[in-house]
Order: structure tokens, then sequence, then C-alpha cells
């Protein structure tokens, strides 16, 4: 559905009745259920409480990432995708290299986590552990909380975050996100990938 007479605002209110159809009424984000980022703004970080949209283009070339939050009754979900523009069209395979390093780092990197991960390990070890990796990459973090995700509950107030700050092991919630959002050094792209993880009963991460 998105072309290149696309903006942030026909996308976000198209992904809002795709999640209306499919029942979903409300959204835990600040009465954000779609937050678009595109073009000039790929690299913008910035709260639902403040966002709104833009009406730039999409156009020929551009980064397009899409972060939901829909609510159910009092279950919450979460997912974010960078998708990649180009001949003005989404690119599942994208051929101008700095689009196809940007993806492939983050699906490394999400691989990385899964390795590095353990019930036991701390939210903030897996903050350090994956700033120490985007930073090796060549990469940055562009959130402007300084995370790289945060655990699901009922409230935002009740979210624990994947900072230097919080020490209590990944194992004791239920599920958590990482979705780091990151730029090459120089670069003009901020790239995302979110999703839902939760401990197998083996104690293996695994996505939801």
């Amino acid at each position: 559905m998105i072309s290149a007479e696309s903006s942030e605002r026909t996308i976000a209110a198209t992904a809002s009745r795709l999640l209306f159809r499919y029942g979903v009424v409300r959204t835990w984000y600040y009465d954000c259920p779609a937050l678009v980022l595109l073009g000039s703004r790929s690299c913008l970080s910035i709260s639902g409480r403040d966002y709104q949209p833009s009406d730039e283009l999409v156009g020929q070339t551009n980064l397009v990432t899409i972060d939901l939050s829909p609510m159910i009754g009092k279950s919450c979900g979460d997912c974010a995708r960078s998708f990649v523009i180009e001949r003005g069209r989404v690119m599942s395979i994208p051929s101008l290299p700095e689009f196809q390093h940007g993806v492939t780092t983050l699906r490394e990197l999400h691989e990385s986590m899964l390795q590095f991960v353990t019930p036991e390990t701390r939210f903030s070890e897996l903050f350090h552990f994956t700033n120490d990796w985007i930073g090796a990459a060549g990469y940055e973090n562009l959130d402007f909380l300084n995370n790289v995700g945060h655990s699901i509950a009922s409230s935002l107030d009740d979210r624990l975050f994947v900072d230097e700050t919080t020490k209590l092991p990944l194992g004791s919630v239920d599920c958590f996100t990482f979705e780091p959002h990151i730029r090459r050094g120089g670069g003009r792209w901020g790239f995302k990938h979110e999703d839902i993880y939760y401990f197998n009963q083996a104690g293996q991460p695994t996505v939801l």
C-alpha cells in the first residue's frame, strides 16, 4: 500500500484502519497507534506524546519506519519495521549498499542478542552489550531515551527499560522488546526493527 505518493500521514492512517479491521481499537502509547517516520525524519527519535505525522512524500528512494502499539483488553503489543523504498516501491531485498548494510546490521544485531541473553542477564547488561555492538559496527544508538527496549506492561509507568540503570534480570518479566534504532556514522538513514521476546521453558530467548 506504500507508494511514492504516500506520506507519514497517509501511512499512519492506513495502518490505523488496518488495526481497526483486525479488532484493535485502542493503543497503549499516548493515543498513537502507528508512529511513522520517513525521509528526513528517519533518524528522529520522538515520544508518541509529541508525534505529529509529516506530509513529506515517500518519493522514489526512502526508508519508512512504522511502529505499532496495539492494545486489546489488557494485552499490549509492540512492533516496528523499517521498509526500504527503491523506485517508488517497497523492496524486500534492497539494491543500494547503504540500505543493504543497515538491514543486514539490524538482523545480525538481533541474532547476536539471542546468543547473548539468558533469563539471568540484567536489563543493564543487555544495554551495554547492545551499545558496544552498535559502536563496533560503526553505528550509533538514536533512541531519545538512550535505551534499546523495554518490558511489556499493562501501563506506560510500569515498563522496565533496557538501559544502564535497570539491574533486574530479563527473566523477571514475562516478555521484553528489543528495538535498537541505529544510524551508520555519517549516514542519512535511521534503521529500526522491533520484536517481542520471551524465554521458553528451556530458558531460551524466543521471538513472540
